[in-house]
């Protein structure tokens, strides 16, 4: 869940916010005078945000997006088998 909380309401509660981005996986927009100037999320989100920017993950995600509008696709079933073969 995402939710809004001013940067000084989250500096006094600093440890239960980020106790609940940690274990509850929340995300908090942090507000000044009202104004998003923040955002506080779980690593692990954070980590998948980072490789987003990554110019070869994006272009990996776009020819595959590609192949998948082509219908140039496999059923998941199909693909394990080919690939449980090959290891063979």
């Amino acid at each position: 869940m995402i939710r809004n909380i001013p940067i000084t309401k989250a500096r006094v509660n600093l440890g239960e916010v980020i106790k609940r981005v940690h274990l509850d996986k929340d995300s908090f927009i942090l507000e000044k005078g009202g104004i998003p100037v923040a955002a506080l999320l779980d690593i692990d989100e954070f980590e998948d945000w980072l490789e987003t920017k990554d110019p070869k993950l994006k272009e990996q995600i776009r020819r595959g997006y590609e192949e998948y509008k082509k219908a140039k696709v496999v059923p998941l079933d199909k693909f394990l088998a080919k690939v449980r073969a090959k290891k063979k």
